[in-house]
C-alpha cells in the first residue's frame, strides 16, 4: 500500500514556473513507476509524464515535452515534475500516481488504469 500526498500547486501567470511534489509512503517507493496526470474541467484525464523506477527513463507528454521535467529522489520518497513556460492550457488538477508493474515492457506509462495508486491531486492555475 503507498499513500501519495501531491503539494506546490498554485496561481501563476502565464510563463512562469511551478514545481510540483509527490511524497509517498511506505519503504518501497524505488519499486514504483511514478506518473503525473492532469485533469482539466469538463475534459478527461491525461497522462503528463512518468519516470522509471530507478530514474533512468523518462517520458512525456507531446504537449509538455521541453517544457515540464519529471524526476524523482528515491532517499527522499518523492516525485517531482518541474513546470515551466507554463501555459493558460496547463490550468488542471494534476495527479501522481504509483506503479507496481515494470511498465517498460508494456509501454503503458501513458496509461491511467495501469496505475495502482493515486494522490488526491494538487491544482494548477496558469492565468493570462
Amino acid at each position: 500500500q503507498v499513500q501519495l500526498v501531491e503539494s506546490g500547486g498554485g496561481l501563476v501567470q502565464a510563463g512562469d514556473s511551478l514545481r510540483l511534489s509527490c511524497a509517498a509512503s511506505g519503504r518501497t517507493f524505488s519499486s514504483y513507476w511514478m506518473g503525473w496526470f492532469r485533469q482539466a474541467p469538463g475534459k478527461e484525464r491525461e497522462f503528463v509524464a512518468a519516470i522509471s523506477r530507478s530514474g533512468g527513463r523518462t517520458y512525456y507528454a507531446y504537449s509538455v515535452k521541453g517544457r515540464f521535467t519529471i524526476s524523482r529522489e528515491n532517499a527522499k520518497n518523492t516525485v517531482y515534475l518541474q513546470m515551466n513556460s507554463l501555459k493558460p492550457e496547463d490550468t488542471a488538477v494534476y495527479y501522481c500516481a504509483a506503479a507496481q508493474k515494470d511498465l517498460y515492457y508494456s509501454a503503458n506509462y501513458n496509461y491511467g488504469p495501469a496505475y495502482d495508486y493515486w494522490g488526491q491531486g494538487t491544482q494548477v492555475t496558469v492565468s493570462s
